[in-house]
């Protein structure tokens, strides 16, 4: 089944056969329709004359160029070197997140970005896919058919909490929030003894005051407190949902058509490249294509639960998992967010929102996915 290259090299055609092109097909398709969405978003009433966003969409163009190198690069690594690499992997990410809280770039009172040259990017994105790997290694080495107890768990607790942590100090409350939850996932999957889960849960529920209190700054409360009433401040904090509200609304059943949105057009409509992108693709393509981005993101995830699902490693199907989980949360609480079912913690829409270090984490989640996908007829059924 393998066969010498010109360099000598073993190559196993396997590789090629197991590959999997449907998860492959989902991935470019939602990256081709954020294109489209991007476009609407940066030239809508603007296409004929010049404009300064070509740059916003020339950089949105390198960073899918990255990742997409990244996930073929790293389709030629063996996954369970990642397991072997986690603690490495993940203490070379603390440090990251640690340089950028005293040297990162200052933008609206939040330091998260890293600049190399004309580059730049954001460490606490590559710390969702970090901490899943360093979690993924831990539990398959302890895993137990009858679950894990509360002292299992503080090691987790301790490689999730340092990252969230970190980046709570930047201060980015949504993808702290995403790291946590993702972690939830995992150690969901692998079970918890009843008595511990229900220890948990109590700890959670005494710790809620508590950060609101002490852990929440004042703008991260007042847009909790707008989620619950965006008319309290239509012009300040309301502002974002009430705009994209009526920007998903007037869209109705087809859409206004492509460049066409008044919202966007108009500029009433916030963040409209960023964390609001779902509701010019919403004004533009209506109800249809709405919900033709979710459908494409339930396959995606339901693809990716697959491949956990035929993993035939502890490792493998805990990786998968968490990935899926980063999708899926990443995906409801964007969408939830722009439609006011849910605060607004500036959390991108994956694969589909400017931005580069999103994108080239969303893609290197996918290369992963691949991996263990591809080679998943490398252990015995």
């Amino acid at each position: 089944m393998t066969e010498k290259n010109k360099s000598g090299m073993m190559f196993d055609r396997r590789l090629i056969q197991f590959f999997d092109w449907g998860l492959l097909m989902l991935t470019l398709t939602l990256l081709a329709i954020g294109m489209v969405a991007l476009c609407s978003a940066l030239f809508s009433g603007k296409i004929d004359i010049p404009n300064p966003n070509s740059a916003l969409l020339m950089k949105q163009l390198i960073a899918i160029g990255i990742g997409i190198a990244s996930m073929i690069f790293i389709l030629f690594i063996d996954y369970r070197h990642l397991d072997r690499w986690s603690y490495v992997i993940y203490f070379l990410t603390l440090l990251l997140l640690i340089y950028v809280l005293y040297h990162g770039r200052l933008v609206a009172g939040s330091r998260r970005w890293i600049v190399l040259g004309m580059l730049r990017f954001q460490p606490s994105e590559i710390a969702k896919l970090t901490v899943i790997l360093v979690l993924g290694h831990y539990y398959s080495k302890i895993i137990t058919d009858q679950g894990l107890s509360f002292k299992d768990l503080i090691i987790p607790l301790i490689l999730t909490g340092l990252p969230c942590l970190f980046v709570l100090k930047q201060p980015d409350l949504g993808t702290a929030g995403l790291i946590f939850l993702n972690a939830s996932i995992m150690t969901w999957f692998v079970k918890v003894k009843k008595r511990t889960l229900t220890a948990i849960i109590v700890i959670l529920l005494i710790s809620l005051p508590l950060g609101w209190c002490f852990m929440l700054k004042d703008y991260q409360r007042e847009r909790i407190m707008s989620f619950l009433d965006p008319a309290r401040d239509p012009l300040g904090s309301g502002y974002h949902v009430i705009q994209s509200k009526i920007a998903i609304g007037s869209g109705r059943l087809f859409g206004k058509g492509f460049l066409k949105g008044t919202q966007n057009d108009l500029a009433f409509l916030p963040e409209q490249h960023t964390d609001f992108i779902f509701s010019v693709l919403a004004e533009e393509w209506g109800f249809v294509g709405a919900f033709t981005v979710i459908i494409t993101y339930l396959i995606l995830i339901l693809w990716i639960l697959y491949v956990a699902s035929v993993s035939k490693d502890i490792f493998g199907k805990t990786v998968s998992v968490g990935i899926c989980a980063m999708f899926f949360w990443q995906v409801v609480i964007n969408i939830g967010m722009v439609m006011g079912l849910m605060p607004v913690v500036g959390v991108t829409l994956p694969l589909i929102s400017y931005g580069g270090s999103s994108i080239v984490t969303s893609l290197l989640g996918i290369g992963i996915v691949l991996n263990i996908s591809m080679r998943r007829y490398m252990f015995d059924v």
